[in-house]
């Protein structure tokens, strides 16, 4: 009996949906706070706000419709998600105050947390259960390429064309994207009484998936690690004198997790999950030590080249994790709970690591970063990684 079909058509159209997405955000996420700086003179704390206010809003929007989308029905949320993402972008054009800016960014950060808790949970669908690691690690590439494209070509519109052509590039991409989803078939779920009855209250259980929150809080913790690169690696590579390098740390970072993508995958499949789980904290945590001792260009890179291969196998493999130990009635809410644990992470991260950069310096928090990944290893092995199995495991059922 042969394997089953991961490449279908509706996989790659969702695939590439979800890069559109998040290529939008990572683009307009790094050229945002010098948008609000230049046309509204803000403030350094008022421009982080205009950047972080997305996220804000992202998380509201998968915790409520996390919930809802199986009554709402999955294609039609991708739907709603598609137009109200589309509708705020273009709204971008038409900003003339940084009131107007802030509220702007909380709908864009809404209407992304609709459309791409959609697109996850309409893919966890497609993808055929014996191939759950490989097929996310692929559709996870989908986010990956896009946090290395979309920052890279926004920082190269915002100096050689203008903010204007960033919203332009977003929009005509977000349309095309919005077109060929049209043509996605979404596998048909029932949903029994019972299960629309549970979704009613105001339980936990209402708006998250119980079963998803272990492996969910320590994608949090692991992506506060991330956010101290997503956030401070241009003021700590100015500081080090390695601006001109760290500008490829991204493009490092996306190409190893592209070499990496195809054997992780299925060693998830094939090997189980703690094979890829244990080497993916060990190498992210080297990755954050290297880059807290970076004196020269190679070890920027090298630090890239560790947090492709740690973090990027992390995050796909926990997502895969949430999704195969949840019903599959509950898919839905797993996806969303996922996503808002791991948002959060990169949403408080400047916040919260912000306060601890002048007690320890860039140096020091990176090292911080690399204890906290390292102990993060042992929660996991307490909440999930002794009970994980060896080889594949099958999808919960109710």
């Amino acid at each position: 009996m042969g394997k089953a079909k991961l490449w279908t058509k509706d996989f790659l159209i969702v695939s590439l949906a979800n890069f559109f997405l998040y290529f939008t955000f990572y683009l307009l996420m790094v050229t945002i706070t010098v948008f609000a700086t230049e046309q509204f003179q803000a403030t350094p704390s008022e421009a982080g706000l205009a950047s972080g206010i997305f996220v804000i809003g992202t998380l509201l929007a998968r915790l409520i419709i996390g919930r809802t989308i199986d009554r709402i029905g999955w294609k039609k949320t991708l739907y709603i998600g598609f137009i109200l993402f589309l509708l705020t972008t273009c709204l971008y054009y038409f900003v003339n105050s940084l009131t107007f800016l802030f509220i702007n960014r909380f709908l864009n950060g809404a209407a992304l947390g609709v459309a791409s808790t959609a697109t996850g949970t309409i893919v966890a669908r497609i993808i055929p259960n014996e191939r759950r690691g490989e097929g996310t690690g692929y559709y996870a590439l989908s986010v990956t390429l896009a946090a290395a494209i979309g920052p890279f070509l926004g920082m190269y519109l915002s100096q050689h064309a203008g903010f204007s052509m960033n919203f332009t590039v977003c929009n005509i991409l977000l349309v095309l994207s919005f077109f060929a989803v049209f043509f996605v078939n979404v596998p048909k779920m029932e949903f029994s009484k019972d299960h629309f009855a549970k979704m009613k209250g105001l339980s936990i259980r209402s708006f998250f998936e119980v079963k998803a929150i272990p492996i969910s809080i320590i994608a949090a913790l692991i992506a506060l690690g991330y956010s101290s690169i997503l956030t401070f690696l241009t003021s700590y590579a100015k500081e080090i004198d390695l601006v001109d390098v760290s500008s490829f740390f991204f493009i490092v970072y996306a190409l190893f997790i592209l070499v990496s993508r195809p054997f992780t995958g299925r060693w998830f499949d094939q090997k189980g999950e703690n094979l890829v789980m244990y080497p993916s904290f060990i190498l992210f945590a080297i990755a954050l030590v290297v880059l807290s001792q970076a004196h020269q260009g190679f070890a920027i890179l090298a630090a890239g080249a560790l947090v492709g291969l740690g973090y990027g196998t992390f995050s796909s493999s926990a997502q895969a994790i949430s999704i195969k130990v949840s019903p599959k009635d509950r898919m839905g809410l797993a996806t969303s709970t996922f996503f808002i644990f791991l948002d959060g992470g990169i949403g408080i991260g400047p916040f919260v690591l912000g306060l601890l950069i002048p007690v320890l310096g860039y140096r020091g928090l990176y090292i911080a970063m690399a204890v906290l990944v390292f102990l993060s290893l042992f929660l996991y092995y307490f909440l999930h990684g002794r009970k994980a199995g060896k080889g594949s495991a099958p999808v919960a059922s109710n």
